[in-house]
C-alpha cells in the first residue's frame, strides 16, 4: 500500500542498508524527501542517497553522523532542517549489536549498545523536539525489537536498549500528543538482513521454528509498518508498539 507523503521530509537513521534503507525506500516511494543518516563509509552513504533520488525522483542527501554523540547529532539535525527547509518525519533505526552471555559481557560492550540504540534515539528526538512542537505536527517512529519485549539470552545489552526505546517512545508520546505529534515504535522479530545472513543455517532454522508463521520477515515488512505510522492514516495512533514478528512474541 502506498501513502501520500509528497513534500514531506523524513530523517531516517541507520539508513544506508538493511531495515533503514528499506524504510527510506518505502517513504521515498510515497513521495517523501529523505535525509539519510548513517555512520558508514562516506561512499556507501552517498550511494544510498543517490539511489533513492534516482529511483524515486525525490530529494535525498547523506549525512555521516554517530547518533550517540549528542553534539554531532544536534549539528546534523540543525543542518538537515536548513538544507530541507524543515523536517516532518523522524525514523530512529540506527542500532548495533554486541551479543554475548552476560557472564562475558564487558562494560564496553554494554555501554556501546546502549549509547547507539537508546541514547542515539533520545538524541535525535531531543534535537527535533522543539522543531516538531513549533510546527504542531510530526511523526516519530522508533525501531525497537521483540527482544525488548521478551528478552533473549546473550542479548542483555541489546534487549535493555530496545526495552528502553519502548519506554522512551511512550513517554515522548504523552508529552507531544497535545502538539499534534505522534510517537510510535515498531518491534521487528527475526528479519532477514545482512546481519542475519551471517548466521548458520542451523541457527536460522532454530529461530524460524520458534515463529508461529515459520519464516523470517523481510526488511520491507518492517518498512511497511513504518510507512503506515508516518502517514496521515495513523493520525490517531500514538504511544503504540507494533510487533512485526510473525507472531513470535504473542
Amino acid at each position: 500500500m502506498s501513502y501520500d507523503l509528497t513534500n514531506k521530509t523524513a530523517i531516517v537513521t541507520g539508513a544506508a542498508r538493511g531495515i533503514g534503507f528499506a524504510a527510506a525506500s518505502k517513504l521515498a516511494a510515497c513521495g517523501a524527501n529523505i535525509a539519510v543518516i548513517d555512520y558508514c563509509a562516506e561512499d556507501t552513504g552517498k550511494a544510498a542517497a543517490e539511489k533513492l533520488q534516482t529511483e524515486y525522483g525525490i530529494k535525498a542527501a547523506f549525512y555521516r553522523c554517530d547518533v550517540s554523540d549528542f553534539e554531532a547529532s544536534k549539528a546534523t539535525a540543525d543542518t538537515i532542517i536548513d538544507d530541507f527547509g524543515g523536517v516532518d518525519i523522524l525514523v530512529n533505526n540506527a542500532g548495533i549489536v554486541r551479543d554475548k552471555l552476560m557472564l562475558k559481557l564487558s562494560e564496553e560492550d554494554f555501554d556501546a549498545v546502549i549509547n547507539v540504540n537508546l541514547k542515539g534515539t533520545f538524541n535525535m528526538m531531543k534535537h527535533l523536539y522543539t522543531h516538531f512542537m513549533r510546527k504542531r505536527s510530526g511523526k516519530i517512529v522508533n525501531v525497537s525489537s521483540v527482544v525488548g519485549l521478551i528478552g533473549n539470552a546473550g542479548q542483555a545489552n541489546y534487549s535493555a536498549s530496545k526495552a528502553g526505546v519502548v519506554g522512551l517512545t511512550k513517554s515522548a508520546a504523552k508529552e507531544l500528543a497535545g502538539r499534534g505529534v505522534t510517537v510510535n515504535a515498531v518491534a521487528p522479530g527475526f528479519i532477514m538482513t545482512d546481519m542475519t545472513d551471517t548466521l548458520s543455517d542451523k541457527v536460522k532454522e532454530q529461530f524460524t521454528q520458534a515463529i508461529p508463521m515459520k519464516r523470517g520477515g523481510s526488511a520491507e515488512d518492517v518498512a511497511n509498518a513504518i510507512a503506515f505510522l508516518c502517514s496521515d492514516e495513523s493520525s490517531y495512533i500514538t504511544g503504540e508498539v507494533i510487533r512485526v514478528d510473525g507472531g513470535m512474541a504473542m
